[in-house]
């Protein structure tokens, strides 16, 4: 009975391994690796993350990148991951989860974030992953965490207790595409509640669907959440510390204004942070590839020569 007890363990442990871990000719996957932890409604939650590895092995331990993923805040997942052609590149990414807004407001986000850096440097050894060469890169909400990420080390609010507290969450080097950087920069329509009426005033209106998410954010309009919108903003915690950073935005962007953007450049240069800007005549809100590639070739060539510099010379 003992015996076959055990192998019926031994059986239940190599399927959960199975079904944990992908792999291709080039790329290992780990699948729903638990970084952290939240309450919600009194159960207690898991964040999780994918790790991709390459294959070949190094004889050095690997850059690592952290993808977090966009989808205002409220959507879209660990799964939206450009993890394969990354780690082709000689790159650990991290394709994490967060909780969404609707789960629970900022700060959470961040949390999340950051408690998945300090999981990844506190398991670096098991992973072969360098812990002094970490950066982050995103798109749209995604984009924001990343920059905030980039610019708040240290900062003690937005660090939260979701896992391994005492370990740095700073980063190394930043990639934000087409992110809000300054909430209190938006159309006046956030001194709004999104109730129906006025949404049904402000069909059509460009701005209409980023009003909604911020405010989902905030859980208020940023005219009534000042201080908590200047906390989320990533331009508010410049210095002259931060890291290298590779902005990317279009100036057909009908979601985020470009103009965010420019905010973000002019004040980590005021700060003499190096930043690279890419502004594109015609990319809208997509990280979309012309032919239908999930991520845009030339895009993702700027973005990994960027990370090359930056964390591998």
């Amino acid at each position: 009975m003992k015996l076959l007890f055990s192998l019926r363990l031994l059986v239940l442990i190599s399927v959960g391994l199975f079904f944990s871990i992908g792999c291709s000719d080039r790329v290992t996957v780990l699948k729903d690796l638990e970084y952290g932890t939240y309450l919600l409604e009194g159960s207690q939650g898991r964040l999780l993350l994918d790790l991709y590895l390459p294959k070949v092995a190094s004889t050095q331990p690997l850059p690592v990148l952290i993808f977090i993923h966009g989808g205002g805040w409220v959507e879209r997942s660990k799964e939206d991951c450009p993890g394969e052609l990354v780690a082709r590149r000689g790159f650990a990414l991290a394709c994490i989860n967060y909780r969404y807004s609707y789960q629970a407001i900022f700060p959470a986000q961040i949390h999340d974030v950051k408690a998945a850096v300090r999981w990844l440097r506190k398991n670096a050894t098991r992973y072969n992953l360098d812990p002094n060469r970490f950066g982050a890169w995103g798109d749209s909400a995604g984009g924001h965490l990343s920059a905030l990420l980039g610019t708040s080390a240290g900062v003690p609010s937005l660090e939260g207790a979701t896992g391994n507290e005492p370990i740095s969450s700073k980063i190394q080097a930043v990639s934000n595409w087409y992110g809000p950087t300054d909430l209190t920069k938006f159309p006046r329509a956030f001194a709004e509640f999104p109730t129906p009426e006025v949404l049904e005033k402000n069909q059509g209106q460009p701005w209409l669907k980023l009003t909604e998410v911020v405010y989902r954010l905030l859980g208020s309009p940023v005219s009534q959440r000042p201080e908590l919108a200047a906390l989320a903003n990533p331009i508010a915690h410049i210095d002259d510390r931060d890291p290298p950073f590779l902005i990317v935005h279009g100036e057909l962007d009908d979601v985020v204004p470009i103009s965010q953007s420019d905010l973000l450049v002019k004040a980590l240069q005021e700060k003499g942070v190096k930043v690279e800007y890419v502004r594109d005549r015609n990319l809208k809100h997509s990280y979309r590839g012309q032919n239908g590639e999930p991520f845009d070739p030339n895009l993702m060539e700027i973005t990994l020569n960027f990370f090359e510099r930056h964390l591998k010379q």
